[in-house]
């Protein structure tokens, strides 16, 4: 997929939610995805993130597979087995893990699963790919 740097989609509004327990990540992705004019909000875990739903729902949640206290897949089940958070447009799963890349859970329904280390134009093409096709859990 070929991304056009610059070229804004649509981003207007936008609200992505970061969930990531490396701070570096979190900067890398706030960074970038603000740069393409999206809002971003960063937590640094799975906990954290049910949390943050709890008062707020955005179009699109970025969420790493392997985090200490809850992994994205559990976060994921969780959030489509809550009717109100069913509403979130899109689950992006991020993982440097090789066999979590490959390892899809039937039960878990996401738009994607991007490998880390991510190349920026990449992840932006995820992103607006997500955010288009309005994935719903």
């Amino acid at each position: 997929m070929v991304v056009k740097r610059g070229v804004k989609q649509d981003s207007t509004n936008k609200l992505i939610l970061v969930c990531d327990d490396v701070a570096d990540n979190c900067f890398f992705f706030q960074t970038l995805l603000e740069m393409e004019g999206y809002e971003v909000e960063i937590v640094e875990s799975g906990a954290a993130a049910l949390a943050f739903l709890e008062s707020k729902i955005p179009d699109l949640l970025l969420l790493d597979v392997m985090m200490p206290d809850m992994d994205g897949y559990e976060v994921a089940r969780r959030i489509q087995n809550n009717p109100i958070l069913q509403q979130i447009l899109s689950i992006l799963l991020i993982t440097a893990n090789e066999e979590a890349f490959f390892r899809k859970e039937a039960d878990v329904k996401v738009a994607g699963i991007i490998r880390k280390p991510v190349e920026p134009d990449a992840l932006i093409g995820y992103v607006q790919a997500a955010l288009q096709l309005g994935h719903h859990l």
